[in-house]
């Protein structure tokens, strides 16, 4: 039987249990805002961690969420207290969330670390927040549990479901080349995001929340909640009960993150063909609790595990099409002989959570002998253009443009690319490979989501909807198509990206996960010695720190003084 703490153990009792003169002015200002020392005496203090904001339609339901867990924590004996967080709004932040996910993860060590607080609610969802949040937490260890935000509502046009981003892409291809009209893209853009909640198609927020989840830090089948729905709101307040008991039972993350864990994680991952980004997000994470997980770990996951979510951006379902399946513990059900079951998570274990499962709809989530794609949903490549290894979402892709040789097209900026695709005089062809270098961690600044080079406009009305698109840029998890991301290093700090010439010959072969530059290797070593990056201002705040301090894609894009397992020491109260 587990231990439970005595009030006198925790952490809070150091502010307001002492008898001293510091503790008179802690309690004395908790009379001054309503309350009475008999609400908090004896209880632990849970600190809820919101990312809300007047502008962020992800988390737009978060500030109604806080009120409902911390309805949990009373009723379960808790003392509330809501820390607001940068919310980063995925839509509106430029020039792109990425640049200040570390920045968040700072916010919320220092906020839980400085705080009289015993355990810890985490409201995030959109993109970076799930993953920043969390990078936080991990670094205070302690009890934590976090509550996802959850998709939104499906999309709908004209009685079709619309998935958000993965749709977007799709039909202004079809407006470029001139067979939708502007009212049909208006009715499309009223139509297309129908409540508050992240995307509902397998983006980077759909991903990270399932694997959140997956790795034990959520209610078990959180994830998959619709935002709007009323499963949220009690799931919410069930989680806020929940911490009290954690704090009494010291369950921290430490007790949950093992490597094993993180495997469970890969594992889903590659089940639903999950967000490129999840890479960067996971490598951070993992490294946060002392866990080396690399990309490679990716790839031989990736080898081993079949795509079963039917999902958008791969598939043709949306995530409440996911939820209604039986949500991520019916996934996990299906990969039952592939999971760590014995791994804990916030109230068990994954083995407990599945035992009464069923899957409901099996074509959304199949089974391991009837696959959506018989290989994970990712793969890493390598080469003399990506010595440090690259990033590709196969299954999302033109299978006949897994292996290609082109001619490349390059562009220094995105302004360049922009204007180049426009004119309907560009010299290209469905051939062509489309080159975007200063993008990177450093370079974009922060990585930018430009991944997904749009297609030329001579080419869309000609019918071409796929081609071969590299860049050291991120994608929208959302987001799909023949391109390969994250090429590493970066060609503002001197990759080989940075060598690529226009007419220059580019192949590409997932099978073999290579990625090849068909120039001599002095050339490209006499090239680079002359690249020199365009200017950047990264003179002062955030962005000089972060241009200071960021590390390559392949080690999670985290600050090279933050990517440890290192904990400081609690405050001194005096």
């Amino acid at each position: 039987m587990t231990r439970r703490k005595k009030p006198e153990e925790f952490r809070s009792f150091r502010w307001f249990g002492v008898k001293d003169l510091r503790s008179f002015g802690h309690r004395s200002r908790l009379y001054q805002m309503g309350y009475d020392n008999a609400e908090i005496a004896g209880k632990p203090v849970v600190a809820i961690i919101n990312t809300w904001s007047d502008i962020n339609p992800c988390h737009a339901h978060l500030r109604t969420r806080a009120e409902e867990v911390k309805r949990g924590v009373w009723q379960a004996g808790g003392f509330p207290i809501e820390l607001p967080a940068m919310s980063l709004a995925e839509t509106y932040v430029k020039p792109t969330t990425m640049l200040y996910r570390n920045f968040l993860a700072m916010e919320v060590e220092e906020l839980i670390r400085s705080h009289p607080v015993d355990g810890v609610v985490l409201l995030a969802g959109c993109d970076k927040t799930t993953p920043a949040t969390i990078m936080g937490a991990i670094q205070v260890d302690l009890p934590t549990i976090f509550v996802p935000a959850g998709p939104m509502l499906r999309g709908n046009y004209r009685g079709q479901a619309l998935g958000s981003g993965s749709d977007v892409w799709k039909y202004w291809a079809e407006k470029e080349a001139g067979r939708i009209t502007e009212h049909e893209w208006g009715v499309m853009e009223r139509g297309i995001a129908r409540s508050f909640g992240t995307c509902m198609t397998m983006g980077t927020a759909s991903t990270m929340t399932a694997l959140a989840d997956t790795l034990g830090l959520s209610l078990p089948g959180a994830s998959a909640i619709p935002a709007a729905d009323a499963g949220h709101s009690r799931m919410a307040a069930l989680s806020g009960a929940r911490i009290v008991e954690m704090v009494f039972e010291d369950l921290k993350p430490s007790d949950i993150l093992s490597a094993k864990a993180f495997e469970n994680a890969l594992t889903v991952h590659m089940a639903m063909a999950g967000s490129t980004n999840a890479m960067i997000h996971l490598i951070a994470m993992a490294r946060r609790c002392g866990v080396e997980l690399t990309l490679d770990d990716f790839d031989r996951m990736s080898e081993k595990v079949p795509v079963l979510c039917n999902i958008r951006p791969t598939g043709e379902f949306l995530m409440e099409d996911f939820y209604y399946a039986g949500g991520l513990p019916a996934l996990w059900k299906q990969l039952e002989p592939l999971l760590h079951l014995e791994e804990r998570n916030v109230i068990g274990s994954i083995g407990e959570a599945i035992r009464d499962v069923e899957v409901h709809l099996p074509d959304v989530i199949r089974p391991l002998d009837n696959p959506v794609a018989a290989r994970g949903g990712t793969a890493i490549l390598k080469g003399n253009l990506a010595p440090q290894g690259c990033v590709m979402k196969p299954a999302a892709a033109d299978p006949s443009l897994l292996k290609h040789r082109g001619p490349a097209l390059v562009f220094d900026d995105y302004d360049a690319m922009m204007k180049a695709v426009n004119d309907e005089e560009l010299d290209v062809t469905a051939d062509t490979v489309l080159v975007l270098r200063n993008a990177g961690p450093v370079g974009g600044p922060g990585m930018p989501e430009w991944g997904m080079l749009p297609i030329p406009k001579k080419l869309l009305k000609q019918g071409v909807r796929d081609m071969v698109r590299i860049s050291d840029a991120r994608m929208s998890g959302t987001s799909y198509g023949a391109c390969v991301l994250h090429v590493a290093p970066e060609s503002y700090v001197g990759g080989p990206l940075a060598a690529v010439r226009n007419g220059d010959i580019i192949t590409l072969d997932v099978a073999e996960r290579a990625l090849t530059l068909e120039v001599d290797a002095k050339e490209i070593e006499h090239r680079l010695s002359e690249w020199r990056p365009p200017e950047r201002d990264y003179s002062r705040g955030f962005l000089k720190m972060h241009a200071e301090h960021i590390q390559q894609a392949p080690e999670g894009c985290d600050f090279t003084f933050l990517q440890s397992p290192h904990r400081l020491p609690e405050p001194d109260i005096h």
